[in-house]
Formats: structure tokens, C-alpha cells, sequence
């Protein structure tokens, strides 16, 4: 008969495991689930465009007004961020009254090993600060999409990790259901794990003795 649990399969010696779980039968889930590699390492910013006036349609992200706003603005994050070198572009979230308040998403390549995600999300920030100064813009400038920089139309609010990570649904849709309700995320400064109160090292854990 077949030995393995949990999805696993006979290799004739061995059990092949599925993805997150482990054990000699499969029997275990994963110690942690590692998901800086398929999400990126996330960065969130608050910024106010104070040359664009709000419109309440553009609270509904399937409205075209807030399609073509967060065309325009995404344009110009890429040359905000241009010289960034882990930069992989932005996603709107969600944009506000104020003039328009923007929170977006800053997507990053996944960091070194040796970087912090929270030193990075400060350059980021600074980044956004320069960008934000009052300078006299050539037409060439305007062209390729610099304009509200150009203008000294983008104000910025603090840059933070994004706190949409922190949700355990995170984590629950990647472990096999039968051990879904004990995984929960955790920040590291290279990236986020989805660990359980078995994974050593992390505050709360304690020995479980194999599973």
C-alpha cells in the first residue's frame, strides 16, 4: 500500500512530497512556508497630487476615471523610481479626497541577503521626496511623463511595510487543509514566512517534537 499522506507520492524508496509539507510520509506541514520569492517584498506610500482635483467615481477602481488616474500616475512612479534598482513598478489601491490621495504598492524585486526592507522602503521614500521638489521642467521632461513631479504637484505621506501582509489568510491558502488554521505570517528583515508556533526562533514557538 501506498505510505504517504497529504498528497505525497511512492517513488518506490522515498515519499515525494507536494509543496509545504514534509516529513519521511508527508505527514508534517512545512516548518515554514517562504513566500518572499513568489510575492516580492512589498512597499506602501501615501502620495497627494495637489494639481489634480478628486471625483467621487474615482473611489470605484472599475470607473474610468480612476483607470485613466492610475495610468497617469503608475507613468509617473516609473520615472519617479526609474534609478531604483530592485524597482518592479506600483499597483493603486486606492485614491482619496484631498486633492486626490493616493495609496499605492510599490513592487520590488526580491532583496539580498544582506538588505532590510525596512532600510529600503526610507530610500524609497527619500526618493519620492526629491522627486516631489518644485524644478523648472524641459518639454522633453513633460513628454515623458514628469509632469506633475515637474510641477511640484505630488506631496508624500510615510512610506510603511505593507500591512496587508499581516493577514493569516495569507498563509492559509498556501498550507494543505488540515494544517491551515496554524500557520500565521512573519515579517523578517529579508522578506515574509509563514511559520507555527512550532517554527523555532520565532517569539511564542515551542518544541514540538516532529510535528
Amino acid at each position: 500500500a501506498d505510505p504517504c499522506l497529504n498528497g505525497g507520492r511512492w517513488m518506490g524508496m522515498t515519499c515525494l512530497c507536494p509543496p509545504n509539507v514534509e516529513g519521511p510520509r508527508c505527514e508534517f506541514g512545512a516548518t515554514t512556508i517562504n513566500l518572499t520569492a513568489e510575492l516580492g517584498p512589498f512597499v506602501t506610500m501615501m502620495a497627494r497630487v495637489t494639481n489634480r482635483e478628486f471625483s467621487e467615481d474615482m473611489r470605484d477602481a472599475a470607473s474610468p476615471g480612476h483607470r485613466r488616474f492610475a495610468e497617469e500616475f503608475s507613468r509617473t512612479m516609473d520615472g519617479v523610481y526609474r534609478n531604483v534598482s530592485d524597482y518592479r513598478g506600483i499597483r493603486v489601491l486606492s485614491l482619496s479626497r484631498g486633492s486626490v490621495v493616493v495609496n499605492y504598492r510599490i513592487h520590488l524585486r526580491p532583496l539580498p541577503a544582506n538588505a532590510s526592507l525596512e532600510r529600503r522602503a526610507l530610500e524609497l521614500l527619500a526618493v519620492a521626496n526629491a522627486a516631489s521638489q518644485p524644478h523648472n521642467c524641459s518639454s522633453s521632461a513633460v513628454r515623458a511623463g514628469d509632469a506633475w513631479g515637474c510641477r511640484g504637484g505630488l506631496g508624500w505621506g510615510q512610506g510603511t511595510l505593507d500591512q496587508s501582509l499581516a493577514s493569516p489568510e495569507l498563509c492559509r491558502r498556501r498550507a494543505l487543509a488540515a494544517f491551515r488554521p496554524f500557520y500565521f505570517p512573519y515579517r523578517t528583515a529579508k522578506g515574509l514566512l509563514c511559520v507555527t508556533n512550532c517554527t523555532l526562533n520565532v517569539p511564542g514557538s515551542f518544541d514540538c517534537h516532529h510535528g
